[in-house]
């Protein structure tokens, strides 16, 4: 995951010193909030003339056609809007000719819904989900951002996902094997006093333990579920087809975690009854005992959970304290969210 240092977050360097201190840590973006200031734009043209990395603009404000002519003449890399400030429909193909190798997103709030999107799709190749006030820094980071995270996936596959407000090392752990491209960060990173060892707990490492398993995890309306009544061999291979997960959870009319199919489960049930398919009953692909979690278990408790894991996982299912399914974590991008 990439990281998009906010210049403006750091009250006692000037603008060479940063730049320095943050080239000198190989940081992926200098961010810049522009709260309706042109005069963002000088900072800009000095951060071109001296660094290499690219700025990463966001605009706020309610004309932001005001700015495409300084965007195309500092060649900014890339760019957001937010979405909140428009009085009206904005034509980003102006944009784009103007300053055609700049990557363009839509800026959104946490009240905002994430199918706004679909308004500027064809021009924007990514959104940034604000989790805090808008150009502010120091806020507190919204756990309901993780949710939002998965429905822009899953409604948008191919755009990519900005996090901007309250990023820790902690939060970044989560937002990396989440799958989000880029986070920006301010106060945490300017105000450990070593912008190096920020940078390599937000890129690499997870400080503290603060949020819960049930804060991130996928919810019920989010999985494939099956109740163990319903189960034949066809309703179970549909299910993993429908979701594309790679298994689907099994439950009892309670709702308690009865096991899990996967699709290593449906192989091994196809080879226990090769000479005759007809014969392959429920219990054949059922693993009656999956690894599960408790919710209420922390980031520490998981990491050390799967380190001392018989085998990788891929997924593992979530239960409360009477063994009640209520999720299940994902690690699709654990090893990408981790290079």
């Amino acid at each position: 995951m990439k990281i998009s240092a906010s210049i403006y977050s750091s009250k006692d360097k000037s603008l060479s010193e940063i730049i320095t201190e943050l080239d000198h840590h190989e940081v992926d973006f200098f961010h810049v909030d522009c709260n309706d200031e042109h005069r963002v734009f000088e900072d800009i043209a000095y951060i071109n003339d001296h660094s290499i990395t690219p700025a990463d603009v966001h605009i706020i404000s309610a004309t932001p056609t005001d700015y495409f002519a300084g965007i195309a003449r500092c060649q900014v890399r890339q760019v957001s809007f937010q979405y909140e400030n428009f009085t009206a429909p904005i034509d980003f193909q102006l944009l784009k000719s103007l300053a055609p190798h700049t990557e363009i997103g839509l800026a959104i709030t946490s009240l905002t819904s994430v199918d706004v999107f679909e308004l500027y799709v064809d021009s924007c190749s990514f959104v940034l989900l604000m989790t805090t006030t808008p150009g502010q820094s120091g806020g507190v980071f919204d756990k309901n951002t993780f949710r939002k995270i998965r429905q822009f996936q899953k409604k948008f596959p191919g755009k990519r996902i900005q996090v901007d407000g309250g990023v820790n090392a902690e939060v970044s752990f989560i937002l990396r094997n989440l799958g989000v491209d880029c986070a920006v960060v301010g106060s945490y990173l300017f105000s450990k006093g070593y912008v190096g060892a920020a940078l390599l707990n937000l890129k690499k490492q997870v400080v503290g333990s603060h949020f819960l398993l049930k804060d991130f995890m996928l919810m019920m309306d989010e999985l494939p579920v099956l109740e163990e009544s319903m189960i034949t061999f066809e309703t179970a291979l549909q299910k993993i087809e429908d979701y594309k997960m790679a298994f689907t959870l099994v439950t009892d009319a309670n709702g308690m975690l009865k096991g899990l199919i996967s699709n290593a489960d449906v192989r091994r049930g196809l080879l226990k009854n090769s000479q005759n398919l007809q014969n392959i009953m429920a219990n054949d692909i059922i693993n009656p005992n999956p690894l599960r979690m408790k919710e209420n278990k922390t980031i520490y408790d998981l990491l050390l959970f799967i380190k001392q894991a018989p085998f990788p996982l891929q997924y593992l299912p979530v239960v409360n304290d009477e063994n009640k399914l209520t999720g299940s974590i994902l690690f699709t991008n654990l090893i990408k969210g981790e290079l």
